[in-house]
């Protein structure tokens, strides 16, 4: 099915669509004609995306489910015990990112602080 369809089957906008793909939470193929196109398993995965949007996660928290993404989700929104790790593992991601981003500003500061070597003209 082409992006209309996917929207109107899941109740997505076309736009959150094309970002839960630029996210790698779904993906498309290309039809003969160039079109987008989506199978089943993106219906299951928006339907999915959309329960742990609807129970207050973030698309941040969301990459923490993807395993779960593909199952049946509709009777069973995550637990408090999934929210949980799903808010554990994104504050380790969180101070990774941290640590890498004071490296690199450690790093520029040092490299702006350096002297200019020393060239013939």
């Amino acid at each position: 099915m082409r992006i209309g369809e996917l929207a109107q089957v899941t109740g997505a906008s076309p736009r959150a669509l094309r970002h839960y793909e630029r996210e790698g939470l779904i993906a498309s193929e290309r039809a003969a004609n160039g079109y987008r196109v989506y199978g089943e398993r993106a219906v299951v995965r928006v339907r999915n995306i959309r329960l742990l949007l609807a129970a207050g996660l973030t698309l941040a928290d969301v990459h923490c489910f993807t395993p779960c993404l593909d199952g049946d989700m509709s009777t069973a929104p995550p637990s408090a015990e999934g929210l949980r790790i799903a808010r554990e593992r994104l504050a380790v991601i969180d101070e990774r990112i941290r640590a890498q981003t004071e490296a690199r500003n450690r790093l520029a500061r040092t490299l702006e602080a350096a002297p200019v070597p020393w060239r013939p003209e």
